[in-house]
């Protein structure tokens, strides 16, 4: 079951790649939302996008990956894994999650972002690294107690409803 598990956190990560690659088809700046403020504002002065476009494209990226990434993990830990309870839930939950985040830190914030030419903006270069040593912090901290914390919200919900 724990192999199974991990490869359903691996198909997340595949899909959190699929979902930055089709953002950053037609240029990084489709991803700016993920940048710092001082990026965005570059990218604004240089008529690169607007500040409507930027809060656009993160209110989609947000609307689509967060409910799409949860019903995935809910449909892998109840549906096909066939949890019951809180804490088969919950550890199912936390393990799909944390491969993803694993995979979001290493793969594509450490390599894809942080040592390739694909999310560098032209006009931006001197704002590199566009993932600073304190935002790398603040996602591993997020990407630890974070995905905890969800993993429990949802295992509570999803025992909830099971009991109804």
């Amino acid at each position: 079951m724990l192999l199974q598990v991990i490869l359903e956190g691996i198909g997340l990560g595949v899909l959190l790649i699929l979902v930055c690659a089709i953002g950053i088809r037609k240029g990084a700046v489709g991803m700016v939302h993920l940048y710092s403020p001082e990026v965005q504002e570059r990218c604004v002065t240089l008529g690169l996008t607007t500040h409507a476009k930027i809060k656009r494209n993160a209110l989609i990226f947000k609307a689509v990956c967060v409910p799409g990434y949860i019903a995935y993990v809910l449909v892998c830990v109840y549906a096909l894994n066939g949890a019951k309870g809180f804490v088969q839930g919950f550890w199912q939950l936390l393990v799909i999650l944390s491969v993803m985040n694993l995979i979001d830190r290493f793969w594509v914030d450490g390599y894809w972002v942080g040592h390739t030419n694909a999310w560098e903006i032209p006009g931006t270069e001197d704002l590199k690294p566009y993932i600073t040593a304190k935002d790398k912090g603040k996602k591993w901290l997020f990407g630890t107690v974070g995905m905890a914390v969800i993993s429990a919200a949802l295992a509570a919900i999803m025992m909830l409803f099971m009991e109804s």
